[in-house]
Parts: structure tokens; C-alpha cells; sequence
């Protein structure tokens, strides 16, 4: 993977991180290099689930596909808190 790539997943991150904890309600108990994990596996596997339904590459701006990724960002974060908050 080049050093683009990485940056590349790194900014998507940051961006589904964020917008996957703004969609929960309250204040998540997290800090922002659990947002950014979450936010960067959120998007590596909704971009692979939307491939998987067809969704992935049309024309403009892939929706779909970004409501996937900020849907599983959104549970990731609130599982994530879940566990944090048992432990």
C-alpha cells in the first residue's frame, strides 16, 4: 500500500468516524483514535458489503454505498462503548 492510500483511509476514517458518531444520540465515551479505527474499518468493510450488492460503482456519488459505511461506523461506535463501559 502506498503512503496515499494509507492518508487516503486515514481522512475516510476520520470523515465515517465522525459521522457515524454523529448519527448516535448522547455523548459517545470514546476518544478519536477509536473513532478513526472504527471509522477505517467501517469503511474498508462497507465498501467491500456495497461490491457485494452491486452498489459500489455508478455514476456520481456512490449514496448507497456511504450510508452503508456510516450505518456500520454508527454500530461500531456503540458497541465499541458498550464494551468500554462494562469493563
Amino acid at each position: 500500500m502506498e503512503i496515499s492510500g494509507i492518508i487516503g483511509a486515514i481522512v475516510i476514517g476520520i470523515v465515517i468516524g465522525t459521522l457515524g458518531r454523529l448519527v448516535l444520540p448522547g455523548r459517545q465515551r470514546i476518544g478519536v483514535l477509536w473513532t478513526i479505527a472504527v471509522g477505517i474499518v467501517a469503511a474498508l468493510v462497507g465498501t467491500a458489503l456495497a461490491a457485494a450488492l452491486g452498489v459500489a460503482d455508478t455514476k456520481g456519488i456512490d449514496w448507497i454505498e456511504w450510508l452503508i459505511q456510516i450505518g456500520l461506523a454508527a454500530a461500531g461506535v456503540a458497541a465499541l462503548e458498550r464494551s468500554r463501559a462494562r469493563g
